[in-house]
């Protein structure tokens, strides 16, 4: 036990100094350069905790890993549940029918499109393929270590996940203004869109959050309504993955019941953070907090899941990447891919019937 007499002290020094680095992440996040790349304090800090790993891990003591292995499953699920202060119901209905089923379209399609790809072609494993889809299809590193806990899987497979949302969301952050300055502002026909599609698009296709509040501003006489489409898209798409991931602890049960033949007995696997962070959406909902009191809440969520995410790269050792070769990005890429283009045809096809 991570607290009983012989570990506290050790837990307690460990939380500590998950949490300076935290500290540090999130300051480093916000120098200007880092800032203006939509990189998030998370990133910041699993990248600190992967050089910590791979460097500095044995100048310190043993006695703290109680507390970083603390930070990264405790208070994940803990930063996890009040991750739903981020979202309402209420905005989810504003962005209507359409902006609901691009979302729920271009999540389930990436997703299976990402586990299929990593596992069958590209010869990965499961979790890898799992985990490497849900940071695409749901939001970026945030997605990862919610689905995590659920695979029970390995740190560095996590890292690897959170490491291709990285590069394919940053390349994605400038390649779509880019695209709509160039190509879809003033193209005729199927290539056009409205501002408001486009920001259906960009919600519906881009990994990060940060992300997706960067590229609407990016563009020039953007509109406010492209603006709030993008977002409230890409949070229906954030509170989704609290379904995606009981039906996911729902479908590894019976596969593992399944492998172990007849009579076998397996307990269902519910992620009950998941679904206290949609109770914690509802209670949100209502309103019954004032805003600067639900701000505050956010920053310190920011924090906490700042602090999972350094455990997470704490725990991550070059060594364990030896084998994968090139199959992450080849799988990461494929998803961009569709994301791009499927996400663009999905967006028209919904938008333009509903």
């Amino acid at each position: 036990m991570a607290f009983s007499k012989e570990k506290r002290q050790g837990t307690f020094s460990g939380i500590i100094f998950v949490a300076i680095i935290a500290a540090a992440a999130t300051w480093i996040a916000e120098l200007a350069p880092i800032h203006a790349l939509g990189i998030s304090p998370l990133v910041v800090g699993i990248v600190i905790g992967i050089f910590y790993a791979n460097t500095l891990h044995n100048r310190f003591p043993s006695s703290w890993e109680s507390g970083i292995v603390f930070s990264g499953k405790k208070i994940l699920r803990f930063a996890i549940v009040f991750y739903g202060f981020r979202i309402t119901f209420q905005q989810i209905a504003d962005v209507g029918m359409e902006g609901f089923l691009v979302s729920l379209l271009m999540l389930s399609s990436t997703f299976f499109l990402g586990t299929w790809l990593g596992t069958k072609i590209f010869k990965m494993d499961r979790d890898t393929s799992m985990l490497t889809a849900s940071g695409a299809a749901v939001c970026g590193a945030a997605a990862v270590l919610a689905t995590e806990p659920v695979l029970k899987t390995e740190e560095h497979k996590a890292a690897i996940a959170v490491s291709m949302v990285v590069l394919f969301g940053t390349i994605s952050m400038f390649l779509y203004p880019v695209l709509y300055s160039m190509i879809i502002e003033n193209a005729t026909g199927f290539l056009h869109m409205t501002q408001e599609q486009f920001g259906i698009y960009v919600g519906g296709t881009i990994h990060e959050v940060a992300q997706v509040v960067a590229v609407p501003a990016s563009i020039p006489g953007s509109s406010p309504e492209m603006a709030n489409a993008a977002v409230i898209v890409k949070m229906t798409r954030v509170i989704m993955i609290a379904p995606m991931l009981i039906i996911l602890g729902i479908y590894l049960s019976y596969s593992a019941k399944k492998a172990g033949g007849a009579g076998s007995k397996v307990p269902l696997v519910i992620p009950w953070f998941a679904v206290y962070f949609i109770g914690m959406a509802g209670f949100n909902s209502l309103h019954l907090v004032p805003q600067d009191i639900v701000n505050q809440i956010n920053i310190i969520d920011t924090f906490l899941l700042t602090m999972a995410m350094t455990a997470l790269g704490m725990g991550t050792r070059f060594a364990k990447f030896k084998g994968l070769g090139l199959a992450p990005i080849y799988t990461a890429g494929s998803m961009f891919l569709w994301l791009v283009i499927g996400g663009f045809v999905i967006t028209k096809l919904v938008t333009s019937v509903i």
